[in-house]
């Protein structure tokens, strides 16, 4: 998404790093240049503030449901991987692997 209109910071990288600035997960000076950008751009001001609200709305909904170990373990195990630049594989990678199939020989037939 972009206005078409330039900035300083582009709204590429705005978008991309929304929900760090939303958890304040970045440098101070980063968050300046977001929070100027967002002064100049309606486009990027508007998805913030629905990400906003979606995020106040899942904390006052699910904000006091403990989450299980092992789903808190490969969520943090995901972003991780995203983070170091990795590919993120489509299935769950902390599963075990499925047991392989065995075939039992049909009654009456020789096994061989």
């Amino acid at each position: 998404m972009s206005c078409g209109d330039a900035h300083e910071t582009e709204c590429s990288e705005v978008l991309d790093h929304l929900y760090e600035f939303l958890d304040q997960e970045m440098p101070d000076s980063d968050c300046t240049k977001f929070e100027a950008h967002f002064g100049e751009c309606n486009p990027c001001l508007e998805k913030y503030g629905l990400e906003q609200a979606v995020k106040k709305l899942v904390k006052r909904c699910c904000g006091s449901d403990d989450v299980p170990t092992d789903l808190r373990s490969k969520v943090m195990g995901r972003i991780e991987l995203i983070r170091s630049g990795q590919a993120v594989p489509d299935h769950d990678i902390t599963a075990a692997p499925p047991e392989p199939a065995v075939v039992e020989p049909m009654p009456g037939s020789a096994a061989g």
